[in-house]
């Protein structure tokens, strides 16, 4: 079993955005050194990201584990191998095992070549698989980060880096111009304040809330009760 990976960040990109960001860096502070994994496969990488969409971390990791035990590795040839029933068992929607499959046929055939997007802008990227069936532009972000490890990277798309900057900042609501007046504040090192976000979001600094209003409950109708 190949030795785990880490996204590749160090003191240059936390000391370029404690410098931009106070408030950031002080979080960052508390938290220390995040070892996110990475996946360097990237046909592995964007199963394990079209797994991700729309669902918990916690969800994620056990559907993973599940497709690990029952197919031994991600390759185009084991996925195109299997029933789409067996990869469902695992916990995946049908939709999105449909997806997955037609992905790992296109890359077997050689339709779909994604050593290519390693020569691609950011931009390319995102507008390059967003073309795909099942791969919007979450989750060409997503591989962006966790594969090719691009440097620059924070996605208005992903609900739990909405909720770190509301945490950290104290927002009720980010919008789209406070979310990219952030985005523009940590570049070129978008990438390493978003591990920080989902850090914070998923409790790293127990003294943060969310301060997005809460849903009122809806009210109980009232039935007109004939005596």
């Amino acid at each position: 079993m190949p030795d785990l990976q880490y996204f590749d960040y160090g003191e240059k990109e936390i000391q370029w955005l404690k410098a931009r960001d106070p408030i950031l860096g002080a979080a960052m502070d508390e938290i220390g050194h995040i070892n996110r994994p990475v996946i360097p496969d990237m046909f592995t990488a964007l199963v394990n990201a079209i797994v991700g969409q729309q669902i918990s971390t916690k969800a994620q990791v056990t559907i993973w584990n599940r497709m690990l035990e029952k197919c031994s590795a991600i390759t185009p040839e084991i996925l195109r191998a299997i029933s789409a029933e067996e990869l469902q068992s695992c916990g995946i929607s049908m939709r999105k095992t449909l997806y997955i499959k037609e992905i790992a046929d296109s890359v077997q055939k050689g339709s779909l070549n994604l050593r290519l997007l390693q020569t691609m802008s950011d931009e390319e990227v995102c507008l390059h698989l967003s073309q795909i069936k099942g791969i919007g532009v979450w989750t060409a972000e997503m591989l962006m980060i966790f594969s090719l490890q691009r440097p620059d990277v924070m996605s208005w798309y992903d609900l739990a880096i909405l909720r770190g900057l509301r945490m950290l900042y104290h927002h009720r609501k980010i919008t789209p111009q406070l979310f990219n007046k952030y985005k523009r504040r940590y570049s070129p090192y978008a990438t390493v304040a978003s591990l920080y976000l989902w850090a914070i979001a998923g409790g790293a600094c127990q003294h943060l809330v969310d301060y997005q209003p809460k849903k009122a409950a809806p009210q109980k109708k009232k039935l007109n009760l004939i005596r």
